[in-house]
């Protein structure tokens, strides 16, 4: 399969070199960081309400968004389902100071974790 040539598509591509079946659907894990726990706990309790599992962790993993989450949906990887899903989640980030931070899944065939 033929991806756009950006972060997604170089994901999707990684998988596909690994043996993964990309028409089979598995929980992917979206990555949006937040400066606080406040606009953390406003975004898991949105998309909770919407019927995914969200998580927070206090990460540090960026200094000025210590605060991340993680939104789990169940869906097929492709690049434009993905892309939609993240444009959704910036989208309501943005009014809480929080951006996306990637996004990643286990491996349908191998069982490895990108």
């Amino acid at each position: 399969m033929i991806h756009p040539n950006d972060d997604t598509g170089d994901t999707l591509r990684r998988l596909e070199a690994q043996g993964d079946n990309l028409s089979r659907a598995r929980d992917i894990d979206f990555s949006v960081v937040f400066p606080d726990s406040l606009g953390a706990g406003e975004f898991a309790e949105y998309f909770r309400k919407r019927g995914y599992r969200a998580t927070i962790q206090h990460a540090q993993v960026r200094e000025k968004h210590p605060w991340d989450e993680i939104v789990v949906k169940h869906m097929v990887p492709s690049h434009s389902s993905i892309t939609d899903f993240e444009r959704e989640l910036q989208e309501t980030a943005v009014t809480l100071s929080g951006y996306n931070d990637g996004w990643g899944c286990f491996s349908e065939e191998g069982g490895q974790g990108l």
